[in-house]
Parts: structure tokens; sequence; C-alpha cells
């Protein structure tokens, strides 16, 4: 296994190095809400014709988390995120149900009201990069495979591949 230093003479970068010394110097400011809003992004993304995990409903105001109940009643499993967050703050994990609560990924159960209270939060820009308010997405829940188990904590591990010049 590679580490530290060796991965970075591979050409492996870690966050920092990828953001300061690529995505910084060589993308125009007025882009970054193309991937700092993850509602925009994903529109763009099926507009390129990529696959994306469904979107279940987007609370934009208060009055849409009212209306998340029917949405959520739908589903035993899936997530719910802030559009504008980072770094997975903000972000449950649903995979199941028991009666009238839903089971998180720890194991814990909540009920509808404390989900309905998280997507509220997300609205009122709780986890939002800019402290603004935001939206809370509700999606499918990706799974992932085994073999991440080792590599992975607290959520989908994922690759980013930057494609330069």
């Amino acid at each position: 296994m590679f580490w530290g230093r060796d991965l970075a003479r591979r050409g492996v970068l870690g966050l920092n190095a990828r953001n300061a010394d690529y995505i910084m110097q060589l993308n125009p400011r007025r882009l970054y809400p193309r991937v700092d809003d993850k509602v925009l992004t994903k529109t763009l993304a099926i507009e390129a014709g990529m696959a994306v995990p469904e979107c279940y409903s987007v609370a934009y105001s208060q009055a849409d988390v009212n209306r998340l109940p029917s949405v959520l009643a739908e589903r035993e499993s899936f997530v719910i995120k802030p559009a504008n967050g980072s770094g997975g703050d903000g972000i449950i994990v649903v995979d199941g149900k028991r009666g009238d609560s839903f089971r998180l990924i720890n194991g814990l159960l909540i009920d509808q009201s404390a989900l309905l209270h998280h997507a509220s939060n997300i609205v009122g820009g709780q986890f939002s990069l800019t402290g603004g308010a935001d939206s809370a997405l509700i999606e499918y829940r990706v799974r992932f495979d085994p073999v991440f188990d080792e590599i992975s904590y607290q959520g989908v591990p994922d690759i980013r591949i930057i494609v330069y010049r």
C-alpha cells in the first residue's frame, strides 16, 4: 500500500494540493456555482448525459420542507443533504424504517419530525458554504461495494479524476 509522499510521487494529489494548485488557479471564479450547488451540478450532469443518483425531492423553502412527509412515506432508503454543503456536513443517510421511525446507517432510530427539523436546518443555511439560505436534497442512497469497507470512513468513498488540459 502507498502512503504520503509515495502517493505524491506517483501523481496522487491530496485535497489541499488539488484545490490550491489546480482548481483555484485554473478555473474562473464565476463558474464555481456550477460545482458548489449540488442541484445545479446534478442538472448539468444530467444534461451532459451522465448517470447521477435519482433526486426524489428538493426543499427550497420551509413550505417545501412541510411537504416532505409524502416523499419520505414512499422511501425506506434515502439521503438528505444540503445543496451547498461541503465535507459531508449535514448529510443524513437513512437505510430503513421501523414503524414510524427511520433507521440511520449508524443504527440510530429517529422519527419523521427529527428528519424534517434537520431539513429545515439545511434550508436555513446551517450547513451552507456561505452561511446563507440553502436547499435540502432528498435522493437515492448510493451503496458501495464492501471492498471499500477498510478504506472508507463515514460515507461513500469516491475517486475524483481531474482532466488537465
